[in-house]
């Protein structure tokens, strides 16, 4: 699936059936299977925390929900930034979510106008440097599609 493949197919997940849960588990489906992803993780942000909404893969997260100054996801929503870690086990802000887990991408779902972060995409693979830019442009793009169309509890 190419990215405007993907980008449709969120909006289309995001406009249809079922609760908030269900639509962002069907989001965290298509853009594992869209980027060929190992897991995909989608997160609340709140001024006090983050906290897994849902998610696409082996599992759920150790720490489904976690105070906002922590891990790499916290470290994207300070930055305001996208946050590439190849190698995980040598990061100290990481977080184990999985044993296997060797590196992540974690991308500010942040929103439109006022770029206050309303959530995270996280997505891990158990190999090293896992994540190039072709990762990076499209989680972007699937962060942006998520503002625009999901509900966040802020």
């Amino acid at each position: 699936m190419d990215t405007v493949e993907v980008l449709g197919e969120i909006g289309r997940a995001l406009a249809g059936p079922g609760d908030r849960r269900a639509r962002f588990e069907r989001a965290a489906e298509i853009i594992r299977a869209g980027g060929s992803y190992r897991w995909v993780g989608i997160y609340d942000v709140t001024p006090e925390e983050i906290a897994i909404v849902a998610w696409s893969g082996p599992g759920e997260p150790a720490h489904p929900r976690f105070p906002v100054s922590e891990g790499l996801c916290g470290d994207a929503v300070w930055r305001g930034e996208t946050v590439v870690v190849p190698d995980v086990t040598r990061d100290p802000r990481y977080l184990t979510t999985f044993g296997s887990t060797r590196s992540e991408i974690v991308v500010p779902i942040r929103e439109p106008g006022t770029g206050r972060a309303l959530g995270t995409l996280d997505v891990e693979s158990e190999k090293t440097d896992a994540f190039g830019e072709e990762d990076r442009a499209l989680l972007e793009r699937c962060a942006e599609e998520l503002a625009r169309r999901g509900r966040f509890e802020v």
